[in-house]
């Protein structure tokens, strides 16, 4: 297999799956409750192909409800100061924040199913679960990307890709047993040193 074809495939799988989700959240948004073929077909891929990416049906529903519950980056940011990277940062961490408050159990659950699946199926080169978190926080620092390196830009997505999303709340809450204004204080911290960093 070519070099082309190795990293071609993740890519194709990521959007793939990218595709299922779209397609359930679509169909979801009509007032459908779809059948897995309805997917499939939503997405143009086999039913074979759904299986691939899902389970079944439920984790499939599941995960494109939460798609449905998280704004789209542009709507999420219309009216965020464009230059300013840490009040943009600081309104993906809003949005998450609220995202997460009222889908907590789905969320968790999503989180349970995905590392049951790696145990079950060993690690893959594909995603296990959507990646919601890079593209908000992408499109937050995309305005003032002049600003940072590439490789620092590049490093600091990575890393708030940590502080904000599920894992970050089941460690403030489980772990930690910080209240939400405190998780949010210390996230808030974060992303300010965060970004001083990268700008250094």
């Amino acid at each position: 297999m070519t070099a082309s074809a190795e990293i071609g495939r993740p890519n194709q799988r990521r959007r793939t799956r990218k595709d299922l989700l779209g397609a359930a959240a679509r169909l979801l948004r009509q007032g459908r409750t779809p059948t897995l073929e309805d997917i499939a077909e939503e997405a143009l891929v086999s039913r074979a192909t759904a299986y691939r990416y899902f389970p079944n049906l439920d984790a499939l529903l599941l995960e494109a409800g939460l798609d449905v519950a998280l704004p789209d980056p542009d709507d999420a940011l219309h009216d965020a100061p464009p230059t300013d990277p840490i009040a943009r940062l600081d309104r993906v961490d809003a949005v998450f924040e609220e995202m997460i408050s009222a889908n907590e159990a789905q969320l968790r659950l999503m989180l349970a199913k995905s590392l049951e699946r790696v145990v079950r199926d060993g690690p893959s080169d594909g995603p296990v679960r959507q990646n919601r978190r890079a593209d908000m926080i992408a499109a937050a620092l995309e305005p003032g990307r002049k600003q940072f390196r590439p490789k620092d830009l590049e490093t600091l997505q990575r890393a708030l890709a940590l502080v904000v999303g599920t894992e970050s709340m089941v460690v403030f809450r489980d772990v930690l047993c910080l209240d939400d204004d405190e998780a949010r204080k210390v996230r808030r911290w974060v992303i300010r040193a965060l970004v001083a960093a990268a700008l250094r």
